[in-house]
Parts: C-alpha cells; sequence; structure tokens
C-alpha cells in the first residue's frame, strides 16, 4: 500500500474556532482593562452594557484578575524553577500564605519538588518526541510539518498528541 499524496506534509492545528475564542476574549479583557475609554458599550449589543457595569464597578477587580491569569500561567513555572533551584534566595516570610507552605515543601519534600519539575519537562519533551516518532510511522516525513507537530506538542502536550494519534493516512492501492 502506497501513500496518498500530501500524506508526508499533513499538520493539523488545534480548533481554529477555539484559538480564535482564547484570542478573542483575551484581546477583548486586554482592551477593557488597558483601554476602556475607548470601548463603544452601545454597539455590543448584551456584552456592552455588561462589560460597563463591571468597568464602572469592579475596574480594580478587572485589572487584578488580569494579571493574576499571567501571573498563573508564567509566574507558576518561574516559581517551580525558583523553588526547585534557588530555595535558599525565597524570602518565605514576605510571601503570606504561599511563604510557610513553600517553605515546608521545600524542606519536607524537596526532592519530590525537584523530581516533579523534571518529570513535568521530561513528560513535554516525551511527548514532543513521540510525536516525531508517530509523524514518521504514518508517513508524515516533510520536517516543517514534524517541527510544527513537535512544538505544538510540546506547548499543548496531549490535546495536540491526541490529533495526530487519531489521524488515518489515506492508502492508495497499488496497481
Amino acid at each position: 500500500m502506497g501513500k496518498a499524496a500530501g500524506d508526508e506534509a499533513y499538520f493539523q492545528r488545534g480548533s481554529l474556532f477555539w484559538f480564535a475564542v482564547i484570542t478573542l476574549s483575551f484581546g477583548y479583557y486586554t482592551w477593557v482593562v488597558f483601554w476602556p475609554q475607548s470601548i463603544p458599550y452601545q454597539s455590543l449589543g448584551p456584552l456592552g452594557p455588561f462589560t460597563q457595569y463591571l468597568v464602572d464597578h469592579h475596574h480594580a477587580l478587572l485589572h487584578n484578575g488580569y494579571w493574576l491569569a499571567w501571573l498563573i500561567h508564567v509566574g507558576e513555572s518561574l516559581y517551580a524553577m525558583w523553588v526547585v533551584f534557588w530555595p535558599q534566595s525565597i524570602p518565605y516570610q514576605s510571601l503570606g500564605p504561599l511563604g510557610p507552605f513553600t517553605q515546608y515543601l521545600v524542606d519536607h519534600h524537596h526532592i519530590l519538588l525537584r523530581n516533579g519539575y523534571w518529570l513535568a519537562w521530561l513528560i513535554h519533551v516525551g511527548e514532543s518526541l513521540y510525536a516525531m516518532v508517530l509523524c514518521k510511522s504514518k508517513g508524515i516525513t516533510n520536517g516543517q510539518a514534524q517541527l510544527l507537530w513537535f512544538l505544538q506538542t510540546f506547548l499543548f502536550g496531549i490535546a495536540s498528541l491526541s490529533i495526530l494519534i487519531a489521524y488515518r493516512p489515506k492508502r492508495q492501492k497499488q496497481t
């Protein structure tokens, strides 16, 4: 059985719909937090009055929530690196309730923290390498397509890998 034309360059990113929803939602959230005076509230249907209410009555909460989202997604990885590699430099007493909890983990479970940190990296790299194996076994030989699968799987893990696992290349009958 031979491969159908195009299988060697197959790549499918995650759902464009969800990428668009996430990008537009985050873009709108950024607009609301930083430039609320420029929003045409009256042109947004039911979203307009709701957004205006949030801006007028809860702008500080919106602003803090925005930075909390960044803190969670970016900060957690940096914090994990700090805890694992430089625990002696952490000002535990300045971290509020997180300080004693972190100090307890560092003092009593540092090996578990270190191993968990490296395990998370290993899982992401392993998934990405497995994506390369799957590419080859499914006849995806195009270097750019393989790189895209590697990067997407590294960033999104099993969400990307499941798309590649489900892919069934078309086969042509040999004559």
